[in-house]
């Protein structure tokens, strides 16, 4: 897995490396600027793009669309969102076996929760690195093992799409949009290097000799075999439910396979669109995927109810629980952690 180590003078990541050119661009006095301008430029054209699409949509048909949905039929879609996060909160448990640190089961769950939802409605930089920071700094974990609790997670969680994701982008391309210049071709290309890359870390960790590998300033220690199997399984099992909520919500007119993929091309283009939760860019996405077989007002109310079961929902429940560790962070779990960081567990990622 990944943990960082940062030196004193920077090593070979300064001296010699390939980052040096991007280094110096940002170290001229100019560069803070125009970063800033271009990152205007960028939200404008986007914020423009978005708001021409919303205004072709009939929003008294999405309104109507959403008060269609049975109580069943959101019964199931809050059982699925609940199950996720369940799911996903599972992801630093990981990261707790390869540190050693000695937190409860509860609270790494709870933590990991309350930062995804974060992480979901405002952003990776608050939400899934700012309050993860935050509440188990309360807790009294290192900051270098917090560091790679949040490395671990954020590969479990990517290892299961590049699997998921690229297995379906193999055996059933999404049917792009006429104007559109990538071939169901390159698609299945595309779908057989992410299979691979995952197949390759797996392969890696089960049978690697060498079990830490150096990158710049930053040490990569590979998991068992079985760890890895584990990170897939849930991670992939994670996308799969969130996936199986929009296709409920849709009333199940569109295949289950054809939304999952979709979701999973709407959570890449969410997070190269730096649109905070993600706002509009997700639903673009299906609508120019699936605009086929559903009319817009239809996806777009589904979406927004997976919002609101996915995203709003628990954002109360969120807030509680981060009261509740915050007030109950005791000495007890500083000496905890701190203990741990002396003696890691020894059934860690490298046995």
């Amino acid at each position: 897995m990944s943990e960082a180590h940062h030196s004193s003078t920077g090593g070979a990541a300064r001296n010699g490396s390939w980052l040096d050119p991007i280094r110096a661009v940002q170290d001229k006095p100019w560069w803070p600027w125009t970063k800033r301008a271009l990152v205007l430029v960028f939200f404008v054209v986007v914020a423009s793009l978005l708001f021409h699409q919303a205004a072709k949509i009939d929003w008294s048909k999405v309104a109507e669309s959403m008060g269609q949905q049975t109580a069943g039929t959101l019964a199931i879609a809050g059982l699925l969102g609940l199950s996720s996060h369940a799911v996903y909160s599972s992801f630093d448990l990981f990261g707790r076996r390869v540190t050693g640190h000695r937190l409860p089961t509860l609270k790494v769950m709870v933590t990991t929760f309350v930062s995804y939802v974060f992480n979901l409605n405002v952003g990776i930089l608050i939400g899934g690195l700012g309050f993860r920071y935050r509440l188990y700094a309360r807790q009294g974990l290192p900051a270098e093992m917090t560091t790679t609790v949040i490395a671990i997670s954020m590969l479990t969680n990517w290892l299961g799409f590049l699997l998921l994701g690229g297995f379906l982008l193999m055996v059933r391309p999404p049917e792009l949009p006429g104007d559109w210049v990538i071939s169901a071709n390159i698609l299945r290309i595309a779908g057989v290097v992410m299979v691979c890359l995952a197949g390759a870390w797996q392969l890696a960790c089960a049978f690697s000799t060498r079990r830490e590998w150096q990158f710049g300033e930053s040490t990569i220690t590979l998991p068992n075999g079985r760890m890895s199997a584990l990170q897939l399984f849930a991670s992939a099992i994670n996308w799969s439910l969130m996936g199986a909520i929009v296709y409920v919500l849709l009333g199940r007119e569109i295949a289950y396979l054809s939304v999952l993929t979709t979701l999973l091309v709407g959570a890449v283009a969410g997070l190269i669109i730096r649109v905070p939760a993600g706002l509009g860019v997700f639903e673009a996405v299906f609508v120019g995927l699936l605009g086929s077989q559903a009319s817009s007002s239809d996806l777009i109310g589904a979406l927004l109810l997976y919002r609101a079961f996915y995203y709003l929902a628990p954002l109360a429940p969120a807030l509680v629980l981060q009261w509740w560790i915050e007030s109950n962070a005791s000495e007890s779990d500083a000496g905890e952690a701190a203990q741990a960081r002396l003696q890691p567990a020894t059934g860690n990622a490298a046995a």
